[in-house]
């Protein structure tokens, strides 16, 4: 069996006119009207395909197609939302060819002994609602529903108000299932594949993640009068963190990154010393205990950066998710599809969080990563060659095949 190019390429074209940017990228961030759109158009093509369609009280969407007997599912799937001025092709094309391997399913008329099953899990990038991944982070029983559901946007708007919004507050629960397995098909978000003029990656895990949010409060004052040996200036400790957070992979070695992606200052005008800075503090490791150490490192930063300046802090590490380590069947079938379809592939670690992250503690877990051009990803340049997306979904949906046991 292999997947069907052209209707694939439609479909991709056409859930990217969703949300598009000028500069040929997305913003279709999540539970906002364009994502709402975006997820009624998956839906409609979910419901042609013969799938029974339901959603979960997280608004993550379940389609499902019959197996031959009542055996736990083997499902597919990714997310649909991105992050501003994001790419087209971050968590859709995951989605997208767990769509497109269930037509060629259909075409073929193919029966499979386990149902084949897809999923949209809400809300996995983090950018407006945070943590990331909180849709399969609920499922997996990682994440308490009401936490997720009392989660606010800068406006302060609640994401369990904005599901019933735009109409996807589902009844189902939204808790762990059973699955006979889950593979998820993803870009690879960095530069390996395409420099090794590969076309499939085999992913075995995911690095260890930790998020943290820190608030400096300092005096706010005017610019002018105010003398510089009496400012108590929260950008400037901001600054120094911001450095020393750059500094913190260099100290511990090894595979580790680290970034402050977010930076809220307050007043945030010319003519005011700033009173208060809000950010955020993203550190990775493929080795748990690299992301513990770093975490001292920043305590220790953010203390003494706080001290040197006169200003008051609050450091939350609000949200860690382990390393995951995939499942060895899951990962072996997939290793022999790309192999048994001729591909060029290799195992590789994931660098960025996924669904199959919080997915893998409730079922045998597998990874399918395509190629990035020039690495680059959660921007509008992002890019992955046809010819590349083409055997990605063929490997899946061979893998998927296999462990559904098909006829």
């Amino acid at each position: 069996m292999r997947i069907n190019r052209k209707r694939l390429e439609e479909s991709m074209e056409a859930l990217g006119r969703v949300g598009a940017t000028a500069k040929g990228g997305l913003n279709r961030v999540a539970l906002t009207d364009d994502d709402r759109r975006g997820r009624d158009l998956l839906v409609e093509w979910m419901r042609e395909a013969g799938l029974s369609v339901t959603v979960d009280q997280m608004g993550n969407i379940f389609g499902r197609r019959a197996g031959s007997d009542g055996a736990a599912p083997v499902m597919m799937g990714s997310h649909a939302d991105s992050v501003p001025t994001g790419g087209r092709y971050d968590g859709q094309l995951g989605v997208l060819c767990a769509l497109e391997a269930i037509r060629t399913l259909n075409d073929r008329k193919a029966a499979t002994r386990h149902p084949v099953a897809m999923a949209i899990f809400t809300n996995e990038e983090g950018a407006r609602f945070q943590p990331a991944m909180i849709g399969s982070g609920v499922m997996s029983g990682k994440i308490p529903l009401e936490d997720a559901y009392n989660a606010r946007d800068r406006d302060g708007v609640r994401l369990g108000d904005e599901l019933e919004r735009i109409g996807y507050l589902g009844s189902e629960p939204c808790i762990p299932r059973p699955l006979r397995a889950y593979l998820e098909l993803h870009i690879e978000q960095g530069p390996i594949l395409e420099e090794q003029h590969l076309s499939v990656g085999v992913v075995e895990g995911i690095v260890a993640i930790s998020w943290s949010r820190l608030t400096l409060t300092g005096v706010q004052d005017h610019a002018g009068p105010t003398p510089m040996r009496i400012r108590h200036d929260a950008l400037v400790a901001a600054a120094e963190i911001v450095r020393g957070v750059r500094e913190i992979p260099r100290k511990i070695g090894g595979d580790m990154v680290s970034t402050v992606g977010r930076l809220d200052v307050t007043p945030n005008i010319p003519n005011a010393i700033p009173g208060r800075v809000s950010l955020s503090v993203d550190l990775r490791a493929p080795e748990e205990h690299h992301v513990t150490r770093a975490l001292g490192f920043l305590d220790r930063l953010v203390k003494e950066a706080a001290r040197v300046e006169g200003v008051t802090y609050e450091l939350d590490h609000y949200w860690r998710v382990p390393r995951t380590h995939f499942d060895v069947e899951v990962v072996d079938t997939i290793e022999e599809a790309a192999k048994g379809l001729g591909y060029g592939y290799r195992r590789i670690l994931s660098g960025a969080g996924h669904d199959a992250q919080y997915m893998a503690t409730i079922c045998p877990t597998g990874m399918i990563f395509v190629p990035s051009r020039d690495g680059r990803s959660h921007c509008e340049e992002e890019f992955t060659p046809m010819d590349d997306i083409e055997k990605g979904a063929n490997t899946l949906l061979l893998a998927a095949s296999k462990l559904a046991g098909a006829a």
